[in-house]
């Protein structure tokens, strides 16, 4: 259901070419952060978030580790629910987030209910995470409550209106 404010987006005019077919996206099947620090984004996602590390780079001296640095480049792979997420320990020391640049502006985390984003709120204030207000989005039917990660990546958390 789009808000009353967004239109569908226009077709295409009158003789402009069209695609023969699309490509059968169906969801999200895993995705990777880059992070300064793995150990401080690992503690954070999964001692706030709850994710559980399934993969990690083995030692350098490991004579797979080569090999794997190619897949994992030195993080880990963890999942929580249907959701695989990379950590990528890459940027520089220093490096922050930032969603005016191209790319990604912020990441959304699903959570059942409304008193999930209160308890989550009281969590983050527990532990020192900074967070905005829980604002209802009534012309999307959810409730957002915003975070930031370690490396200023913007997170929510969202929740269908009660």
């Amino acid at each position: 259901m789009l808000p009353q404010a967004m239109a569908p987006a226009p077709r295409p005019a009158e003789g402009a070419r069209q695609m023969a077919a699309q490509v059968p996206v169906s969801g999200v099947h895993h995705l990777r952060l880059t992070v300064t620090d793995l150990a401080r984004s690992r503690a954070f996602y999964t001692g706030l978030l709850g994710f559980e590390v399934i993969a990690e780079s083995p030692p350098d001296d490991d004579p797979a580790a080569a090999e794997v640095f190619k897949v994992l480049f030195g993080g880990i792979v963890m999942s929580r629910g249907d959701l695989i997420m990379g950590l990528r320990p890459v940027a520089p020391a220093g490096d922050r987030f930032s969603e005016d640049r191209s790319g990604l502006d912020h990441l959304s985390f699903a959570v059942p209910s409304h008193a999930d984003l209160v308890a989550a709120a009281a969590l983050f204030d527990e532990h020192g995470v900074p967070h905005g207000e829980i604002t209802a989005l009534p012309s999307f039917g959810i409730s957002v409550l915003s975070f930031r990660d370690p490396d200023n990546l913007g997170l929510e958390l969202t929740a269908p209106l009660s």
